[in-house]
C-alpha cells in the first residue's frame, strides 16, 4: 500500500490488459490509437515534489513514471493527450494510512499552490519575452 503522494510525470498508451470495473478494456489495449507511447506532463513534477517537500509537513513525496497501466493512468494519458501536457496526476494514499485527511488536505493544498505558483511564473516569463 502507498505511503507516499506520488506525482506522476508521464502517462503511457499501450499495454493496458486488465478489464476495468466496468468489465471493459479497449481491443486495440492503448488509449489513443497512433498516439506517442509517453507523455509527459508540461508541469515539472521533480520540480514540484522538491518544493512540496521543503515545506515540512510531515507528508512523503514521491515522483513516478509509471501510474500503472490501469484506470489511472488511462485517465493520466488521455488529459495529457487532450490537453497537450497540461495535466497532472496525483495518487493520495488511503486516509489514515498512513496519513489523516488533516495532512492530506495540507499537502494537496501545498502541491497545487506550488503548481499554480510554477504555471504564474511561466506566464510571467512569456509576457516578459513579448
Amino acid at each position: 500500500m502507498a505511503t507516499a503522494i506520488t506525482l506522476e510525470k508521464c502517462g503511457h498508451n499501450k499495454g493496458y490488459l486488465g478489464l476495468d470495473n466496468r468489465q471493459f478494456c479497449p481491443d486495440t489495449q492503448c488509449c489513443v490509437e497512433g498516439g506517442p507511447e509517453c507523455l509527459q506532463s508540461s508541469i515539472d513534477m521533480d520540480i514540484v515534489c522538491k518544493r512540496a517537500s521543503a515545506a515540512a509537513l510531515d507528508v512523503q513525496f514521491t515522483v513516478s513514471t509509471d501510474a500503472g497501466r490501469y484506470l489511472c493512468d488511462f485517465t493520466y494519458y488521455t488529459s495529457l493527450y487532450e490537453s497537450h501536457g497540461k495535466s497532472v496526476f496525483i495518487h493520495v494514499p488511503p486516509l489514515g494510512k498512513p496519513y489523516t485527511a488533516a495532512q492530506l488536505g495540507r499537502a494537496l493544498h501545498t502541491i497545487l499552490q506550488v503548481i499554480l505558483d510554477m504555471v504564474e511564473q511561466s506566464e510571467d516569463q512569456i509576457n516578459c519575452d513579448h
